[in-house]
């Protein structure tokens, strides 16, 4: 027997709002949360412009030890999770924590630690590298802090796949609850990477945004698109099968209802130009759900605001709802937040919740002038009300990675 799951609990911190409420709340009004550099120093880098966390005082979560010894990837993970805990309202004493999951990961991982320790070794010798230094870097970090965090002793992975990776992990959660093996998962990604390898790695290869306007700068599916911009944060779901939270009295948010996962083989940064493999995992996540494609009624794409995504992405949209694709509302949250690596697709998928549960579609902000072949509805510059039912979340990551999560409304 297949178990329904269904998100209990969300949180979030992104470049526009530490809560998911918040992120939410601002990004209906399509509030900007791109802005200069702060946390860095620019000079000499071709990119001054990202979308940074903000406001945020580690020390109301975390103790001293914690904001020490962890990454910021982690430390934004466990915030996140600390909330979509609280937000399902979870008994942890009263769970059977053998049978909860925590799969959350990171595209990149700790960035910060990294360039800290690399300065480290150069100035003062292999010595002074600090013993944590290993533990603070790899990806799993984010996983296993929350698994310890909340004394979960089910399965505990981290799946990688670029900007991919928080939808891919959510969507594994997914599936392994459908199929018997945990009742209760935190699961989404996480992402800390505006240091200045980074940014010069990303910039050096023509992927980011070199505009110094920040209203500039991210405009996903706009003719002058021209890159896209560094953000980070977290998005972290609770899930859980349908009769774990009927049993335990959970507000029940939405329904996960398909997942598509599929790859490119194309080549290791750009989508594929004929679009089928992605086309394909919205098909599939379709499939699962046992819809027909039309019953779509909204896509948060990953528009990233890179010429080629943009382009290949609708092409995809087309390729999968062929006459439809012109009647979807489709947005971007990226035009606010920026790119969030492996941390997007959590943070939209609580977007795709949240329009479900409010009727809303939040815009795609910085949009201008359309070009010939992106001619879709992207829902530009103000939000709008809709009857909505099936929202559509849409992850494409370097190495031709192309996941898809399909949730429904809770009735």
């Amino acid at each position: 027997m297949e178990n329904r799951v269904v998100i209990t609990g969300m949180g979030a911190v992104t470049p526009i709002g530490n809560t998911a409420d918040e992120f939410w709340n601002n990004a209906k009004q399509g509030k900007l949360g791109i802005d200069t550099i702060k946390s860095i120093d620019t000079e000499g880098l071709e990119v001054k412009v990202a979308g940074e966390v903000k406001d945020l005082d580690l020390t109301k979560f975390l103790d001293k030890k914690e904001c020490r010894r962890l990454d910021r990837f982690t430390q934004y993970a466990l915030i996140a999770s600390m909330e979509a805990v609280q937000n399902a309202n979870l008994d942890l004493d009263s769970i059977d924590k053998e049978r909860f999951a925590v799969i959350v990961g990171s595209g990149i991982g700790g960035f910060h630690t990294h360039e800290k320790e690399f300065d480290t070794l150069h100035k003062k010798g292999v010595k002074r590298i600090s013993p944590m230094y290993i533990p603070m870097t790899i990806i799993n970090a984010a996983a296993a802090n929350i698994a310890i965090k909340f004394g979960a002793r089910g399965m505990c992975t981290s799946a990688v796949t670029a900007c991919a990776t928080a939808t891919n992990n959510i969507g594994d959660a997914y599936r392994h609850i459908k199929h018997g093996y945990a009742d209760i998962a935190i699961t989404g990604g996480c992402e800390s990477s505006i240091t200045p390898i980074a940014i010069a790695g990303f910039a050096n290869m023509r992927a980011l945004s070199t505009s110094e306007d920040p209203t500039k700068a991210s405009t996903p599916f706009d003719k002058d698109r021209g890159g896209f911009v560094m953000g980070e944060g977290a998005g972290i779901l609770v899930i859980e099968s349908l009769e774990h939270a009927q049993k335990r009295g959970a507000k029940i948010l939405a329904e996960i209802v398909g997942y598509g996962s599929t790859c490119d083989a194309y080549h290791i940064t750009s989508p594929s130009p004929e679009a089928v493999s992605a086309a394909k995992a919205m098909e599939n996540a379709v499939k699962e759900a046992g819809i027909e494609i039309s019953n779509v009624s909204y896509i948060n794409a990953h528009g990233t605001s890179t010429y080629y995504n943009d382009l290949y992405e609708t092409r995809a949209i087309k390729n999968a709802f062929k006459e439809d694709a012109k009647n979807i509302p489709i947005s971007s949250t990226k035009s606010m937040v920026g790119h969030l690596l492996g941390a997007a697709g959590g943070v939209e998928s609580i977007a795709c919740v949240k329009a479900l549960q409010e009727g809303f579609i939040p815009p795609t902000i910085g949009y201008t002038e359309s070009e010939e072949e992106l001619d879709l509805d992207y829902v530009p510059n103000q939000g709008r009300s809709a009857e909505l039912k099936y929202a559509l979340n849409n992850s494409l990551g370097f190495g031709g990675h192309n996941a898809c999560l399909l949730f429904k409304k809770w009735d």
